[in-house]
């Protein structure tokens, strides 16, 4: 999602002259609705357009969306066709489902400034797709009536088609109020995804283990990638990917035992070779690496992989000054 669409954008003042102007229509009128839900999108950054776009793969429409960049505005023409781009106010205006795709940072102005202009309707679905939030950011909207969902997709999106078929079983953290469960776990369903309750008091830890895995995979990655080409390897994703890939799957399947390397088997002289390796080529791969392995020697240690000896050579090795 794109953070420009909101910030300073001004979207949450009152309307000179409501919604019955001839180029929009009246899309309040609930016998103008079509059959079914009428969904509405309130941020065109990466997920509510795909998201949007599953909805009606479902058989909803969505019948208007807000987008303030011209990015999320040829996002949502991409995935939405023909969907009117128009102020947050006037989305909700027209949705019975209103799904509120920002970032996390500026959920909870929106929903207030939504609720102060009385843009929210009573019995109106409202829901955010932040993973670190749960439904008690949307209580300005839920004591306006509305009805709160928090449906969080554990994917990463690129903003184009491709992600619809990465919806395909997709796991979506659910949190609702107990009796709007089965509303919330049937909307993720018919995007293709199978919901996960996470209850709110832990919806902080919940997106943190997701933030922690997902990103920082990304940028050790990209980091295992600059070396490679350092050393020359033309196609570091192409060697990579097979190694990667297994690993991912090892640790997925068997956790701390899948552990293997110089670390899981406590060759500190190795470790060694390869800290003089990074201070010569990389100023700021060298901490992440000693800090990943301290903490797989930690891991490697608790799981008996290795034995104390072994893990207190490792870490007076990382803990060694740089030279």
């Amino acid at each position: 999602m794109d953070p420009s669409d909101f910030a300073g954008s001004g979207e949450f003042a009152p309307l000179a002259d409501g919604l019955g102007d001839a180029a929009f229509g009246d899309l309040g009128d609930p016998a103008a609705r079509p059959a079914r839900l009428a969904v509405g999108v309130v941020g065109t950054g990466r997920v509510g357009p795909a998201l949007g776009a599953a909805l009606q793969l479902a058989g909803h429409t969505v019948v208007a969306a807000s987008g303030v960049s011209a990015t999320s505005r040829r996002r949502a023409e991409a995935l939405l066709p023909g969907v009117r781009i128009v102020t947050p106010p006037q989305v909700l205006a027209a949705a019975d489902l209103v799904l509120l795709t920002v970032p996390d940072d500026a959920l909870a102005d929106l929903v207030a400034g939504l609720a102060a202009t009385g843009a929210v309707r009573p019995g109106q679905l409202v829901a955010h797709t932040s993973g670190a939030h749960g439904v008690a950011v949307l209580d300005p909207a839920t004591r306006a009536g509305a009805l709160p969902l928090a449906l969080h997709p554990a994917m990463t999106f690129t903003g184009t088609s491709v992600d619809l078929a990465r919806l395909a079983g997709c796991p979506f953290g659910v949190t609702a109020p107990e009796e709007l469960r089965p509303v919330a776990e049937a909307l993720v369903v018919e995007m293709g995804g199978e919901p996960e309750w996470v209850p709110e008091e832990v919806r902080p830890l919940y997106h943190t283990a997701l933030a922690h895995g997902a990103n920082h995979l990304v940028t050790l990655v990209s980091q295992a990638m600059e070396l490679l080409r350092t050393a020359g390897v033309a196609e570091p994703g192409r060697m990579l990917g097979p190694l990667l890939g297994a690993a991912l799957d090892n640790s997925l399947r068997s956790g701390d035992a899948a552990l293997t390397g110089p670390v899981a088997r406590g060759d500190a002289g190795t470790v060694r070779r390869h800290l003089a390796q990074l201070s010569t080529v990389s100023p700021d791969i060298p901490a992440a690496y000693r800090a990943m392995a301290r903490a797989t020697a930690q891991r490697a240690l608790a799981n008996g992989t290795i034995d104390e000896t072994s893990a207190a050579a490792l870490l007076d090795v990382l803990n060694e000054e740089k030279r």
